[in-house]
């Protein structure tokens, strides 16, 4: 087969898609609507792709004000071509605005009620390029085009040759010529085939990589089963998707049974550091053996040295067991101690109470996938064929954050053997790490190596209640619950998160003036969750209002996630208080936060309690 071909000079094409009805303005009588995508579609010549990379279309006689048209018919002007734009997902959209005469009307109107649904473009080709060749059909990619109006059109659909096809070039509708020019140049076959072995390379270098990014998760070995059966990058990365939904994330245990999890004691471990600071090594490995064998298992795992030392996950994650108390001497009794210490850290933050993820025992810099656009459905037309959409998918990405916290225990406190002072010790250092992680994810900053909290994370939903802030009102909170739900995320744990100020004041607050009920009753706000946190801030600024305006934020806390990487480093600090008979215990860990999805949240910066 010859390397060149040429199609007819003086034709005109067409190509049809179908809009959606949802993105009709009748006040403005606009319509935002498709006009051409790189769906394959074939024409007597060969398979014809229309390139839709920027410089690939020639857009300005769309922009210039282009005509819409019905059935291509120039003396059937209805309308004109308001603006163009070819988006990332290489499909071309216009919005179109509908005239004021009788026949613009009447279509308008049917346009409305969904009777025309087809929307066609009138295009010249000046450029394609040989793609693929085969015995039964060419494959050519239209690598210069120019589109010149766009026309609703009554023509049904073929779908032997693609989904939402209308007529083609054998139409009765007058052509215009392209003065005898040729449209398609001359192909160099090496060219074409170097040109397809760069676009292979490319793929496969895309699935790799995907594929080594998310390795932890099994993901190598679905890129590789992707890249053996042909599919695209976007078919790998949902696969992918779906892997890493159905996996459990890595941890960084060291191989504790059950029991030696719970012989593990925190107040022993500081026992123990306390000693090897004031160089007494044999004491402390008489106290604290086991602890330290165990922290130093868990820096041997993690290749890296403690502050202080580590505490193994098996012990943050044991359970609550009771059994007979076997104390003695300088120990505490085994089946007695409590919940786990990351339960205990759960059950201390206010946005996990709301329905927040913990992630724990995460390894190295993570991405959550996310989809950002669905597949669209369509009603369909006997013997028709639905448009073709994808869905769209972008990442959360979640790299660990070093949190320090600190809490003081009296060295006196420290020498008893009592399960109770084993709670107490533990109880304050997750008090002291919940209340830091719960600052982060609520206002975190995102500056000085912070985690972004929901208040700043960019795209959620606002409501301002004044010029000079408010006291929130029953209107106020509905519209927060309408900010998520216009962004179709109210589903989920949906909660109010706000201080104790403000909760105090809506206790206060009548939904409707004059009548009884409040706006806070019963712990539920409009038969919501809540959780108070006096994390949210209360020292806001709102015009005059200086320094006295409080958050609400409400959401669906379900997409608000927090990560722990590694273990627990406890440093212990016997100097700082030494005068005062206190060991300063620093609790490090690295966290971060993160929003998966910002329309999930909407907040009220300017909320007055006085």
């Amino acid at each position: 087969m010859a390397a060149t071909k040429q199609i007819k000079p003086g034709s005109r094409v067409t190509r049809a898609l179908t809009f959606d009805r949802a993105a009709i303005n009748e006040e403005s009588r606009t319509v935002e609507l498709a006009f051409a995508s790189e769906t394959p579609y074939e024409r007597w010549w060969g398979v014809e792709i229309l390139d839709l990379a920027q410089p690939s279309v020639r857009l300005g006689r769309l922009t210039a004000g282009g005509p819409l048209l019905m059935d291509h018919d120039s003396r059937d002007h209805i309308g004109v071509i308001e603006s163009v734009q070819i988006g990332t997902d290489r499909v071309g959209r216009a919005v179109v605005r509908f005239g004021k005469s009788a026949r613009a009307e009447e279509v308008f109107q049917d346009v409305k009620d969904g009777i025309r649904q087809n929307v066609s473009v009138g295009y010249m080709i000046h450029k394609a390029v040989l793609v693929e060749q085969n015995e039964e059909q060419d494959t050519y990619r239209v690598t210069d085009w120019e589109p010149f109006e766009v026309s609703l059109t009554s023509v049904a659909a073929d779908v032997s040759v693609g989904i939402g096809r209308a007529a083609d070039a054998e139409s009765p509708i007058e052509f215009i010529p392209l003065q005898e020019k040729q449209i398609m140049s001359d192909i160099n076959v090496e060219e074409v085939r170097a040109e397809a072995v760069k676009s292979e390379q490319k793929r496969t270098q895309e699935i790799i990589a995907m594929g080594e990014q998310f390795k932890a998760y099994g993901a190598d070995g679905v890129a590789a089963e992707c890249l053996r059966n042909g599919k695209s990058v976007e078919e790998t990365r949902a696969a992918i998707m779906t892997k890493i939904g159905t996996r459990a994330l890595p941890s960084a245990d060291i191989g504790m049974t059950q029991e030696e999890a719970r012989s593990f004691s925190f107040v022993r471990a500081i026992q123990a550091a306390v000693l090897i600071k004031d160089g007494k090594f044999s004491q402390a490995r008489d106290i604290g053996g086991f602890e330290l064998d165990a922290s130093d298992a868990v820096a041997k795992k993690m290749g890296r040295e403690s502050r202080g030392f580590f505490v193994p996950n098996e012990v943050q994650k044991r359970d609550l067991l009771v059994g007979t108390p076997t104390a003695g001497g300088n120990t505490v009794a085994t089946d007695l101690l409590a919940s786990s210490f990351i339960d205990l850290l759960r059950n201390k933050m206010a946005v996990t109470g709301l329905g927040a993820k913990f992630l724990t025992g995460l390894v190295g810099q993570i991405a959550i996938p996310r989809q950002t656009a669905g597949a669209t459905a369509y009603w369909v037309a006997e013997n028709g064929a639905p448009t073709e959409s994808q869905q769209a998918f972008d990442q959360v990405t979640m790299t660990p954050k070093t949190l320090g916290a600190f809490t003081d225990i009296t060295r006196k406190l420290l020498l008893q053997s009592s399960i109770d002072v084993e709670g107490l010790v533990r109880n304050d250092l997750a008090t002291v790490i919940a209340m830091a992680i719960d600052l982060a994810a609520i206002n975190g900053s995102g500056a000085s190596n912070q985690p972004t909290g929901i208040l700043n994370t960019a795209g959620i939903g606002s409501v301002a209640g004044g010029t000079n802030g408010l006291i929130p009102t029953w209107g106020n909170l509905v519209d927060l619950e309408s900010q998520v739900a216009v962004a179709n995320a109210d589903l989920g744990a949906l909660g109010y998160l706000t201080n104790a100020k403000v909760r105090g004041k809506l206790k206060q607050v009548s939904k409707v003036s004059g009548q009884n009920g409040f706006i806070w009753e019963d712990g539920t706000v409009n038969g919501y969750a809540t959780g108070v946190s006096n994390q949210v801030p209360s020292n806001l600024t709102k015009g005059t209002a200086s320094g006295i305006c409080s958050a609400i934020l409400f959401g669906n806390f379900a997409d608000l996630i927090i990560g722990q990487w590694g273990n627990l480093d406890i440093m212990v600090d016997p100097y700082t208080g030494s005068t005062a008979g206190t060991v300063r215990v620093v609790a490090l860990q690295d966290v971060d936060v993160a929003v998966r999805h910002a329309e999930s949240f909407a907040a009220m910066k300017d909320a007055l309690t006085a």
